[in-house]
């Protein structure tokens, strides 16, 4: 089975997502295949296997991101469905769609997943400078989600006003333009210093958790590589 849909992926014009504002953000339908994501949506990771991140302090004064996380890392115990899934973002091909729209020539993934349940929310920041931006697959549909509940990432515009190291609130930004986060969708965006996102909190029955997969899209230069390799061995 096929999970990517690489012709649409390829089919996209870099320049429109380079020239979208207030920064590079794409929220398409059908990246992947329908079979494929029904797949994944039957055999997602259980909670039970995820971190509590709660009340955890940022920097800069911003609010927690309050939510259940979960690294990838090789030898996880996943679905086939998953396994598979990741074994196609991590070809060459997928990188190669992600260096053409960021610009780059190489780039290095990671992988997580997060559940958040109700009264959570992610306060608005900008992602940390080793990224280059990130991708997050929404894995709720019409079933198990009223959009009524809340879950949508919004793009933040700010005008240029905010320091990356503050911490303003939704109120504050001139637009809040809201990701479409049900079904078969997904958002795409670049990392720079203005690029404000966020999630307002989550307003859900007990029991229900907004779910997401996120591919981070970190540089892969040298400089970058380097650090890993040191964070690693610290």
């Amino acid at each position: 089975m096929d999970y990517i849909d690489f012709g649409f992926l390829e089919s996209f014009d870099s320049t429109v997502f380079q020239e979208q504002k207030p920064y590079p953000w794409w929220n398409p339908e059908g990246v992947l295949t329908v079979e494929g994501y029904q797949s994944l949506l039957e055999t997602l990771p259980d909670v039970s296997m995820f971190d509590k991140k709660f009340g955890m302090q940022r920097s800069h004064g911003q609010y927690s991101h309050d939510r259940y996380a979960l690294e990838y890392h090789d030898g996880l115990a996943l679905s086939q469905p998953w396994k598979d899934s990741i074994a196609e973002l991590q070809e060459r091909r997928y990188r190669k769609f992600l260096c053409r729209l960021f610009g780059v020539r190489s780039v290095f993934l990671n992988f997580h997943w997060h559940y958040t349940p109700n009264g959570c929310s992610v306060s608005p920041h900008c992602d940390a400078k080793r990224k280059l931006g990130s991708h997050i697959f929404y894995l709720n549909n019409e079933e198990d989600w009223d959009p009524e509940w809340g879950g949508e990432t919004l793009i933040l515009d700010d005008r240029g006003r905010f320091h990356h190291k503050s911490a303003p609130a939704f109120e504050d930004f001139d637009r809040a333009m809201p990701s479409v986060a049900l079904g078969n969708r997904s958002l795409l965006f670049g990392r720079s210093g203005n690029s404000w996102h966020g999630v307002r909190e989550i307003h859900c029955p007990e029991g229900r958790l907004r779910k997401v997969f996120i591919v981070v899209v970190n540089s892969n230069t040298l400089v970058a590589r380097l650090r890993r390799r040191f964070k690693q061995a610290a």
